[in-house]
């Protein structure tokens, strides 16, 4: 009988229910589920930090700006040392900085993507390209503004513009667009190449009929990425295309523009009647999120529509 149960205490050590002097012990299987639920109780922490984070400043915004928004506000340009009036000029000089360094960007680095993934050979340039388009990611925006300064607004002659402020944005932009592009084309299985190949298409082919649809959500998203960091910038736009009072719309892509970013950064500090203007400045911020949150939530549906269409 002692035989029996030295034998039962020795399995039950080889299988981790006793240590060495025959105390009970965890599991493997048991601590797995302790560190699961330590790192999942971590994740959910940081998930609730973040919103928690973007609900305060919503709710300070909002008990701030709330009042000063109205259809006046929202429709006229400013007066009176700009303050009274309303922002449409900024919100439409915002508009048009942001879809137009979409429109540059967006194909400029879906296509770099492309060649990134598809085309180019393994290779020590190939880690050179993306080792440098990784550091123009973590770039800070004001060196973009002193680029599109020198470049865009001096060197080419474009002076301060509506077109050089979007070829600076869409600079910026592209690093982001280009990472979310790649990722999104390796996300694709090879097995979708390699049917395409074999069922006689070209190189192309498989690639614009094939590899781009199945990873156009995430391309999109790297599109949403860098709209989003386009219309809310300050500096590149602050040196290249706005202005401190423009009363009229642009009217071409030379003409220089407001833009809400600017407008708040100018009540803020440079205004004749700064405490005067607060309510307007708060009006402005709120406007500007909204606008950020509209335009990222119309790509959103277009990308989710897209999903379901080709799930």
């Amino acid at each position: 009988m002692l035989n029996l149960q030295t034998e039962s205490i020795s399995l039950k050590q080889q299988n981790g229910q006793f240590g060495k002097n025959g105390a009970p012990q965890g599991t493997p299987k048991s601590r797995r589920r302790l560190y699961q639920s330590i790192v999942f109780n971590f994740l959910r922490a940081a998930a609730l930090i973040n919103g928690a984070a973007l609900a305060i400043i919503l709710w300070f915004m909002l008990a701030r700006g709330w009042r000063a928004i109205n259809w006046e506000f929202l429709t006229t340009a400013p007066y009176d040392s700009m303050t009274k009036g309303g922002i449409l000029p900024c919100i439409v000089g915002t508009l048009c900085l942001g879809i137009g360094a979409m429109i540059v960007a967006f194909p400029i680095g879906v296509a770099s993507a492309i060649y990134l993934n598809e085309y180019a050979r393994p290779g020590k340039v190939l880690r050179v390209i993306r080792l440098g388009i990784n550091n123009l990611a973590g770039v800070p925006s004001v060196v973009f503004g002193l680029f599109g300064l020198a470049f865009f607004v001096i060197y080419l002659e474009m002076g301060v513009s509506l077109l050089a402020g979007a070829l600076t944005l869409a600079a910026m932009s592209l690093p982001v667009i280009i990472g979310a592009s790649e990722e999104a084309l390796k996300s694709v299985p090879d097995t979708y190449r390699e049917a395409s190949l074999g069922l006689g298409a070209t190189k192309w082919q498989t690639i614009y009929r094939v590899v781009l649809p199945a990873a156009l959500p995430g391309i999109l998203t790297g599109g949403i990425l860098g709209l989003s960091r386009a219309a809310g910038e300050l500096a590149p736009v602050m040196f290249t295309a706005a202005v401190f009072f423009a009363p009229h719309l642009p009217s071409s892509p030379f003409s220089e523009v407001m833009t809400l970013p600017y407008h708040i950064y100018v009540l803020a500090t440079a205004g004749t009647e700064i405490e005067a203007t607060r309510p307007l400045q708060y009006g402005s911020a709120l406007v500007l999120i909204a606008l950020v949150l509209g335009m990222n939530l119309a790509a959103i549906i277009y990308r989710a529509r897209l999903r379901n269409r080709l799930s």
